[in-house]
C-alpha cells in the first residue's frame, strides 16, 4: 500500500487548465507563451505527469486556479497552524522586503512561543 498521506491531482488540474484554455480560445502554444512555461511541460501534463513547483506556480498564476482545490488527502486535512499562517501573509505583504519579511516572522515567532509558554 502506498504510505503517501497526500497527493496533487494533475490530471484534474490540466483538466481545468484546459478548460481556461479553451475560454480564452488559445491553444497550447500560447499558453506557454503567456504563462511563461515550457510547451514540453504541457506536453508531460497531458500525459498524467506533474509539473515542477516553478511549473505549476506560474500556470497557477496564469490562470487563476487555486492549486490547493487539487490536493487530495487520505485523511481530512488538519487545520493549518497560526505560526504558518503568519509566515504566509509576512511573505506575500508586497510592502514588505523578503528581509524585512524575515525579520518580522522572526519577532512572531519568538514573542508567541514566549507567550505560549505563559498559559
Amino acid at each position: 500500500m502506498d504510505s503517501k498521506r497526500g497527493w496533487f491531482d494533475a490530471m484534474g488540474f490540466y483538466r481545468a487548465l484546459d478548460g481556461q484554455r479553451q475560454a480564452r480560445e488559445l491553444n497550447w502554444k500560447q499558453v506557454a507563451a503567456q504563462s511563461g512555461v515550457t510547451a514540453s511541460t504541457l506536453t508531460r501534463m497531458a500525459q498524467g505527469k506533474r509539473p515542477d513547483v516553478d511549473g505549476l506556480a506560474a500556470l497557477v498564476a496564469w490562470s487563476g486556479l487555486n492549486a490547493d482545490d487539487y490536493i487530495r488527502s487520505v485523511d481530512a486535512r488538519p487545520e493549518v497552524e497560526p505560526l504558518a499562517k503568519i509566515s504566509t501573509y509576512l511573505r506575500s505583504d508586497r510592502n514588505l522586503s523578503q528581509e524585512a519579511a524575515t525579520a518580522i516572522d522572526e519577532m512572531v515567532k519568538a514573542a508567541y512561543r514566549q507567550m505560549r509558554a505563559r498559559k
